[in-house]
Parts: structure tokens; C-alpha cells; sequence
């Protein structure tokens, strides 16, 4: 039998924290992985929004 191991590595659901309070139709997602072990906390990463076209803060939702 082998044995049952614990996955560190997560998917993970960013959305843009900039879109919502400009107005403008339309979510700025990325799907991105995380090690639980070495951030526990929520993730933020600057990423590019298509829909502003510029660089945003994207924050790790659920």
C-alpha cells in the first residue's frame, strides 16, 4: 500500500481589488498555485488587468 500524503501545493483564484470600484463591466481573474505550508495567508500579487490595462493588485479569493 502506498502511503497517503498531504498536498502543500493549491490552486488558487486571484481577482483584481481595483475593477469593482471603477465601474467598468467585467472581472479581472488569474488562476495561480500556493504552497499552504510556507503562506498560509491570503496571497496578493500585482498583475496586469486587461479590462483597465494596467498593472493592479489581485488578491486570492475563497
Amino acid at each position: 500500500m502506498g502511503k497517503k500524503t498531504k498536498e502543500a501545493r493549491v490552486q488558487v483564484i486571484m481577482e483584481c481589488t481595483e475593477h469593482k470600484t471603477s465601474g467598468v463591466a467585467g472581472t479581472s481573474r488569474y488562476i495561480t498555485t500556493k504552497n499552504k505550508k510556507n503562506t498560509p495567508a491570503r496571497l496578493e500579487l500585482k498583475k496586469f488587468n486587461p479590462i483597465l490595462r494596467k498593472v493592479t493588485i489581485h488578491r486570492e479569493i475563497k
